[in-house]
């Protein structure tokens, strides 16, 4: 298989683009670029300094020119760590309902997508890459030869968000649930720079009924015949 190659995953929140991309950079023997991670990351900094995104978004794009937020390759060589002025990211620090709250309000900022764009396209340097995220195919990474989005129905996604663990608050409920998953979807798609869309040219994936098990072995067939022919 080509060592420099592109696969891009899009797909709204609590779609199962995380699961399928994590695996499929597992089978394929890529490196998996959690897009989202980055953003959750600069949504973790502002509630450190206790910037409201939604209504400071100058002080957001300020915050960044003391930030080197990078992906690396872990000791283990096996995977990429996102690293923060040096130190990794935890996920128990950027996987809170807190966080998950703003993050779409830090994504939406002209400048913040801006910075992000040189940082994730420094990816590709690194060989196979599996990158997911709301942007991949049709700005990131629109040359990849490989363009997913993954998706699913509403209601499945909020019951997929409702039982990953620090992901909602405490004592949440399942509509709850539905309505921040529908206002961040209205905050992705109708954002003015890269909105949430499927890439021209990409394969669309409903996932309702299907295990992760199920989505990968889908997109890699499809991607395993196609670099044969290669």
């Amino acid at each position: 298989m080509t060592t420099l190659l592109q696969i891009a995953i899009d797909g709204p929140a609590a779609s199962g683009k995380s699961t399928v991309a994590r695996m499929l950079a597992k089978r394929l023997h890529g490196f998996y670029v959690n897009t989202g991670d980055m953003y959750r990351t600069i949504a973790h900094v502002c509630l450190q300094r206790q910037i409201d995104a939604a209504s400071q978004p100058q002080l957001v794009a300020d915050a960044l020119d003391s930030l080197d937020l990078r992906y690396a390759v872990a000791d283990d060589g096996e995977h990429l760590q996102l690293r923060l002025n040096g130190e990794d990211v935890r996920q128990e620090d950027i996987r809170r309902p807190e966080v998950a709250a703003i993050v779409s309000h830090v994504a939406k900022i002209p400048a913040v997508r801006a910075w992000m764009l040189e940082r994730q396209r420094d990816c590709r340097s690194l060989g196979l890459i599996i990158m997911e995220g709301r942007d991949i195919g049709t700005v990131v990474l629109p040359e990849a030869k490989f363009k997913f989005f993954v998706t699913a129905t509403p209601l499945e996604r909020a019951r997929r968000r409702f039982a990953q663990s620090g992901e909602t608050a405490a004592g949440a409920t399942l509509e709850q649930v539905a309505r921040e998953i529908a206002e961040r979807d209205r905050i992705d798609s109708t954002r003015a720079v890269a909105p949430l869309r499927p890439a021209p040219g990409s394969v669309t994936i409903v996932t309702d009924g299907m295990t992760p098990e199920q989505v990968v072995e889908q997109i890699a067939q499809q991607v395993e015949v196609e670099a044969c022919r290669q």
